[in-house]
């Protein structure tokens, strides 16, 4: 059975790694600028992640509204490419000093949409050795990012 990713307490298991966002199932949907949820009670959305951390996919809720619209933005409002993949960051360790107080209650995800294979040549120090450091960074640098402004 999938790992299931529910609280802050299962997502630290990940906390500061990079993850390739394999699947993204919304359940609510962003019209006008604003997020349509059926109902408050449940998540926003779902993500099926892949983590070098982890041995296996990882399935995780959304439920934070920036985190939501930043996912929403990544996959149906930038154009994502076939040759395109889109990673996130969670964290909760990387807060500016004034949020760190108010933790509960911020985002938790830096969103980036990258060429693919940029999740391997960020994990993986072994893959495409042929890539040079200046064409390993443009290779790895994100099309489009979307980061917390309560984030470092």
């Amino acid at each position: 059975m999938e790992q299931m990713l529910l609280n802050d307490n299962d997502w630290s298991l990940i906390d500061g790694q990079l993850c390739r966002v394999k699947v993204f199932t919304p359940i609510a949907t962003i019209q006008e600028g604003k997020i349509l949820a059926p109902d408050k009670t449940i998540p926003y959305a779902f993500v099926t992640l892949e983590c070098k951390k982890l041995l296996d996919t990882v399935q995780g809720i959304i439920s934070h509204s920036l985190d939501f619209t930043n996912l929403w933005t990544a996959f149906y409002e930038s154009s994502l490419e076939k040759d395109e993949e889109v990673l996130i960051i969670w964290s909760k360790r990387q807060y500016k000093k004034y949020a760190k107080i108010f933790s509960r209650a911020m985002p938790r995800l830096w969103v980036m949409v990258c060429a693919k294979e940029s999740f391997e040549l960020q994990t993986d120090k072994n893959f495409r050795p042929e890539l040079g450091a200046r064409a390993r960074w443009n290779a790895i640098r994100p099309r489009a990012d979307w980061k917390p402004d309560v984030m470092k």
